[in-house]
């Protein structure tokens, strides 16, 4: 499959740096790629304008914010229509233990991403906001041990 956006080499480089260090002063940046401060500035703005680059934000230790207990939940709706997703998916991304939301194919139909306080914690979530609610036929819960993302996203090479 073929990425829409044409990025040659020095583009690939600037999204590997600010992958690693979002908070990479351009200066820095044009040094480690070897071009002048002014064509760094000028491709990490064509980056945004074109979509490449959607943002940039701090990454949080749920941990250190008392919810070091992860878990997936898996939720099935029925019926699976947009007048019943959509108010489901606002209410999962008001709730503060959600980290990520996912509306995927297969079997279920919304993937939760939560951090919590305890097991307690996400038994009373499970059974106080999530199961009480009428389009959610089934859910199933996954501990995550460990979480590791991919700290540099390229484009695919197919």
């Amino acid at each position: 499959m073929k990425h829409d956006a044409a990025l040659d080499s020095i583009d690939l480089a600037i999204l590997a740096e600010l992958q690693n260090d979002a908070r990479l002063p351009n200066k820095e940046l044009a040094e480690r790629l070897g071009v002048a401060p002014s064509t760094s500035l000028e491709r990490v703005r064509s980056l945004r304008r074109r979509g490449v680059i959607t943002g940039f934000r701090a990454t949080v230790d749920t941990a250190r914010l008392g919810r070091p207990l992860q878990a997936l939940l898996a939720l099935r709706v029925r019926p699976h229509a947009s007048r019943l997703v959509d108010p489901l998916r606002a209410f999962v991304l008001a709730l503060p233990e959600t980290i990520t939301l996912f509306h995927v194919a297969g079997p279920q139909d919304l993937l939760v991403h939560v951090a919590v306080a305890d097991a307690d914690h996400l038994h009373r979530l499970v059974l106080e906001k999530f199961l009480v609610r009428q389009e959610i036929v089934h859910l199933e819960t996954t501990l995550i041990f460990k979480t590791e993302h991919q700290p540099v996203q390229r484009p695919s090479e197919m």
